[in-house]
């Protein structure tokens, strides 16, 4: 090539383990959804962090290291049974911690959905060559598995209205004053 040779900017600090970067962050009480046994909570912290993504480079005695890349959220997570987990992500820099820690568990129910297409809807019964034929197959999966949740959310809406119209019910019929 012609002209001067790109200098490479070298930074001057190493890599750190995730677990070290949240020390000093204030760890918050989440409660991203309602579960079968009440609300699921957990507590998080959250910090903006630049990933070593980019081009190798040796740094003094360290060795290899790589070059900081794009900034992104490294959330930290504590679970009530001592449990710890980290995680990246790239949603944009004024994201509150909650939207954080509801797209960080909102995986959990992506896998499930995932295992009842399979399971029990057969998206994984496919055995044809053409790709529009995949495509199909899995078309119809989705709207099986559409189909058959909006009945569960149609028979868990009608369980819930029965049972507040049966303690409506059963409350005023006790109340002071009827016999």
């Amino acid at each position: 090539g012609r002209g001067r040779p790109r200098v490479r900017h070298v930074p001057n600090v190493t890599s750190v383990a995730a677990h070290t970067m949240l020390e000093g962050t204030k760890w918050r009480q989440v409660s991203w959804r309602k579960g079968t046994k009440g609300r699921l909570t957990a507590r998080f912290a959250a910090i903006r962090v630049r990933i070593a993504d980019g081009a190798p480079q040796r740094i003094g005695s360290a060795g290899a290291q790589h070059m900081p890349g794009e900034e992104a959220w490294l959330v930290g997570e504590h679970r009530s049974n001592g449990e710890r987990k980290y995680y990246l992500s790239n949603l944009p820099t004024e994201t509150p911690i909650k939207v954080l820690a509801g797209a960080i568990k909102a995986r959990w129910i992506c896998e499930q959905a995932h295992q009842q297409l399979k399971e029990e809807l057969g998206l994984d019964h496919f055995e044809g060559r053409s790709w529009t034929g995949l495509h199909r197959h899995a078309l119809m999966s989705m709207m099986a598995y559409a189909f058959l949740q909006s009945r569960r959310l149609a028979q868990a809406g009608r369980k819930k209205k029965s049972l507040r119209t049966a303690t409506a019910t059963q409350s005023a019929s006790s109340a002071p004053g009827h016999s």
